[in-house]
């Protein structure tokens, strides 16, 4: 009965210490400015991505007699050379590049922790096999296979060419997953978990899984970011389906027509200025979560934001003494003015 007691005990200590943690990496998290404020440039393109058709107002591939006109209160982003609205295809375009970098990116980090966490934790001779095969797609060049399976597959569409883009991207997240899992077997809790008989699904999940869930996600964005890049490159280059609007496809269609040539830069920008957005939001996303991650990038963050916080208290203290000098040496020069005979 005291067994059973103090077990439960040691339970509910440890519910409340997770629940603890959790609130305590929470505030981390909003606290954070890089990971707010990436968090918020992508949660606006993941809702231009759903409401983003909608708002189009018009068809991006309807034709009209207003060619290349710049942006105006009729056409908000110009037209382009056949007339057709920018607007309308950044806002359709903006569905697949996000759909696409989203289901890459879902499908390889599903890849790297199926491949590194099963070959770190089993060892022997199936983690040499999956680390051999992932050396393997490490050493090919992501960007020239997807090349050559694009041009080549029959069926160009928007699952398709996320298909090719994760079967590229999963291997360096697979090494980098791989690398925690076999640290983290050895750990104690690991051994008295696999002591006491647990199974090896429970250790995976229960013991394995939540330690490497910051890796997990940049490994995430990571690959969101290549594949919306990679997906813009084979666009450009026409390898994928040039009728399904994208980023991509937007960029393809104004290098093809000169749109540079022609100074209609209400044509190239938009597509160019939204990967640029995305990228610049993944990143900030990762820089926040490898702050929150990582104990040396917390307190170097701390201490800078410390010494910032010193350096402008010290400016504000040296600048309230000089305007008191200046003020006494201005109350004296006064005083010796009238005590002149």
């Amino acid at each position: 009965m005291a067994a059973e007691i103090t077990q439960t005990a040691q339970q509910l200590t440890g519910t409340q210490e997770t629940e603890a943690a959790g609130t305590s990496a929470l505030r981390s998290a909003l606290r954070s400015p890089k990971l707010m404020s990436g968090t918020i440039i992508f949660g606006i393109f993941i809702l231009l991505a759903i409401i983003g058709p909608y708002i189009a107002l018009k068809d991006p591939s309807a034709l009209s007699n207003a060619v290349l006109r710049p942006p105006s209160a009729a056409h908000w982003l110009g037209t382009t050379q056949t007339g057709q609205d920018v607007f309308a295809q950044l806002m359709v375009g903006t569905r697949v590049s996000m759909l696409i970098g989203i289901v890459a990116g879902a499908i390889s980090t599903v890849l790297s922790v199926v491949v590194g966490v099963a070959g770190g934790y089993a060892g022997g001779v199936a983690d040499e096999v999956l680390s051999v095969l992932s050396n393997v797609f490490l050493v090919i060049p992501a960007l020239p296979l997807v090349i050559v399976l694009a041009g080549y597959l029959p069926n160009k569409g928007t699952f398709t060419v996320a298909l090719v883009i994760s079967v590229t991207g999963w291997a360096w997240g697979a090494r980098i997953i791989r690398a925690q899992t076999l640290s983290l077997r050895k750990r104690d809790y690991v051994e008295a978990a696999r002591l006491s008989g647990e199974g090896f699904w429970r250790i995976l999940f229960y013991e394995i899984l939540p330690h490497e869930i910051a890796i997990i996600a940049a490994s995430f964005l990571g690959t969101v970011v290549f594949a919306i890049l990679t997906e813009a490159g084979i666009a450009f280059l026409g390898l994928s389906d040039v009728t399904v609007w994208s980023w991509g496809t937007m960029l393809y269609w104004a290098q093809a027509d000169q749109a540079l040539l022609l100074g209609a830069w209400w044509w190239f920008v938009p597509p160019g200025l939204a990967i640029g957005l995305v990228g610049t939001a993944l990143a900030l996303m990762n820089f926040g979560i490898d702050e929150l991650i990582n104990p040396r990038l917390r307190a170097a963050g701390i201490g800078t934001k410390a010494a910032a916080r010193k350096l402008i208290r010290d400016s504000r203290r040296e600048r309230i003494m000089l305007r008191q000098e200046a003020i006494e040496s201005q109350r004296g020069g006064r005083t010796k003015l009238w005590s002149r005979p």
